[in-house]
């Protein structure tokens, strides 16, 4: 079995976010192979009927009918007829900030795939509200009006959101919520203390556990190892510093506690694929001056 790692190349990286409409005229004789992609994946259909199979779910969708496919699942599909449907892809990580980042784990659990929340959209008014948020995303990809990205964020938030409060069986919050109020000491030094080298000892001292105790602890409680959250903080700041202040590329990374212009650059190039001069210079094309 032929199984595809697909690139998503996002057409506005500031947003993370890839959104398009496809036409497809001849009915699909067999699925497509299976592919998987490290981004969430949001069908909607506008006519037509597509056979979706998710790992080993198969979905048959209709005009007016959303489905949704989390980061890394296995999928495949195929049109029973003449079909036209919108396709949103996106980095879920992209989308949640400090303030927000523990509910990071609930979608990105791999115990409980994306997939398995479709069962929402048994209530017309919930696959209605993202049906429209999906549509509405793409018009304003694409005729690209002033403060277009952020009224992109809000939508990409508000599916999020309904996508949390319509799961009456609780299935993103299966497991019990550890305190995250343990980690706030942490999260706050991290916070303030971006410029400097942060270490897993300093961190396991302030939320007062032992070194082992404290490095499962966080990975169990924000979905992602310590080191992880550090670096995605620092990458983060760095993107913001590169499109607001006239920096070298090497204060940049003085600014966020990587000297090393080495290790600045791989860890940068592994959130955005493009090293912290391209990201610059790409980014600045989508600003209302470029």
């Amino acid at each position: 079995m032929q199984i595809l790692n697909e690139k998503i190349d996002f057409e506005n990286q500031l947003l993370s976010l890839n959104v398009f409409q496809s036409r497809r005229m001849e009915r699909s004789g067999t699925p497509d192979h299976w592919h998987y992609h490290k981004e969430t994946e949001i069908l909607a259909i506008h006519s037509g009927k597509l056979d979706v199979h998710v790992e080993n779910e198969v979905y048959r969708l209709s005009a007016g009918d959303v489905i949704v496919i989390g980061p890394s699942q296995l999928h495949r599909d195929r049109n029973l007829e003449p079909l036209h449907y919108t396709v949103l892809q996106f980095g879920l990580e992209h989308y949640f900030e400090q303030s927000t980042l523990p509910y990071l784990r609930l979608f990105s659990d791999d115990s409980t795939p994306l997939s398995r929340l479709n069962y929402i959209f048994r209530d017309r008014a919930t696959r209605d509200e993202v049906y429209n948020c999906v549509t509405q995303i793409y018009d304003e990809s694409r005729r690209k009006e002033n403060g277009y990205e952020i009224a992109v964020n809000v939508l990409i938030k508000r599916i999020l959101l309904i996508l949390l409060r319509s799961d009456r069986l609780g299935l993103l919050a299966a497991a019990e919520r550890p305190d995250e109020q343990r980690l706030k000491p942490v999260l706050d030094y991290i916070e303030a203390n971006i410029e400097e080298r942060i270490s897993v000892e300093e961190a396991a001292e302030l939320a007062g556990m032992s070194y082992y105790y404290f490095v499962k602890f966080f990975h169990r409680t924000m979905g992602m190892s310590f080191t992880e959250f550090v670096n995605y903080k620092k990458i983060k700041t760095a993107e913001r510093i590169l499109l607001t202040k006239k920096m070298t590329i090497a204060r940049v990374g003085e600014s966020i506690g990587m000297p090393n212009m080495a290790h600045f650059y791989k860890v940068f190039r592994r959130y955005n694929h493009c090293s912290p001069n391209e990201y610059r210079k790409k980014m600045m094309r989508w600003t209302p001056e470029g």
